[in-house]
């Protein structure tokens, strides 16, 4: 993988699913697009963030991961 998903959301390796939604919901409100007006690096680490996200939050995912 190029990214660390557990560096993107800024949590632990052994993070329980609650503490994984809880980051990803507080790194979300800093950088969603909306807040940004159209800052294309605000708009790329969104994207990576919600990747990231998609993958730890599915036990099958994190777990290839």
């Amino acid at each position: 993988m190029s990214h660390e998903f557990y560096d993107i959301l800024g949590v632990a390796r052994e993070a329980s699913a609650d503490e994984i939604k809880k980051a990803y919901r507080k790194k979300a409100m800093e950088l969603h697009p909306d807040r940004h007006g159209g800052d294309k690096a605000k708009e790329a680490e969104f994207k990576k963030l919600n990747e990231a996200y998609s993958t730890l939050s599915d036990p099958t995912k994190k777990s290839n991961y």
